[in-house]
């Protein structure tokens, strides 16, 4: 008798030593929307993301929001089963589902929204000249093509962006301030940021005579880089609302995008 117990206290130990050395997972599947109050969400500090999933923070059931300077953080936590879902642009979760077969993305969409590029209050003409250009590679295609070399089975890199060989560039310099983790609207390949914005604004600068410069930084700082001069435009997928409007200006949209939750599989 007193060999058993030993070993029952023995097998005790080692169990609870195994699953203290086990993660934590968070509790709860969602398979829709109204799945998520009292869930764990996941999102990318400051963006629409994190302004969406803020309206179920501190509610009845509980829900929190955990914020993340990258939206791959956000990802891996939900991996690592730290949160239970993530809430972010359709076109950065589809990469990173691609990426990862054990999560997948809920059919149901959880906003729509258009992307505009943000400008100082004080340059009217900057966003004045921005959206003339804007207009222009609107009519001849252009932003449909530069969209359509990133996003597509049958387009994805057939159709890259080229500036003409004969663009006066005596205008100057525009700095573009971005958060390049953002696959496929901006990231990075060899060492230099590419994607859908980063031909945008290439493509502006093309039609305005200017050089494109692009400052890599962390998606919440990019509305004070356009606000203190240190960047002229912040282009990152950056969707219009009430909030940011009351410290920047934005252009007139240039492609329509949706919100998406990304699950781990059941």
């Amino acid at each position: 008798m007193k060999n058993k117990k030993s070993w029952l206290a023995l097998t005790v130990a080692a169990m609870m030593t195994v699953s203290a050395a086990l993660p934590v997972f968070a509790e709860g599947t969602i398979a829709s929307i109204d799945d998520l109050p009292g869930k764990v969400i996941g999102v990318q500090l400051g963006t629409t993301g994190d302004i969406y999933a803020s309206d179920y923070e501190g509610d009845e059931e509980g829900t929190v929001v955990e914020r993340y300077n990258k939206g791959n953080d956000a990802v891996m936590a939900l991996k690592q089963g730290k949160i239970d879902c993530v809430i972010i642009d359709e076109q950065p979760a589809k990469a990173f589902v691609e990426k990862n077969d054990d999560l997948e993305i809920l059919e149901e969409d959880f906003a729509l929204e258009e992307y505009a590029i943000a400008v100082s209050k004080d340059k009217p003409e900057l966003t004045e000249s921005i959206n003339a250009a804007l207009k222009e590679l609107k009519e001849d295609g252009t932003i449909d093509t530069i969209i359509s070399n990133y996003i597509g089975d049958d387009t994805k890199g057939q159709f890259p962006y080229e500036s003409p060989e004969d663009v006066d560039r005596s205008n100057g310099t525009l700095i573009m301030a971005t958060n390049a983790a953002f696959e496929p609207y901006e990231f990075y390949s060899q060492e230099e940021i590419v994607g859908i914005d980063a031909d945008l604004a290439q493509a502006i600068c093309d039609k305005l005579g200017m050089e494109l410069e692009i400052e890599d930084m962390e998606f919440d700082s990019i509305i004070t880089a356009v606000q203190s001069g240190k960047a002229d435009i912040g282009v990152a997928g950056m969707t219009v609302t009430e909030d940011r409007l009351k410290n920047i200006d934005f252009t007139d949209t240039y492609t329509t995008a949706k919100q998406v939750i990304i699950v781990k599989k059941q």
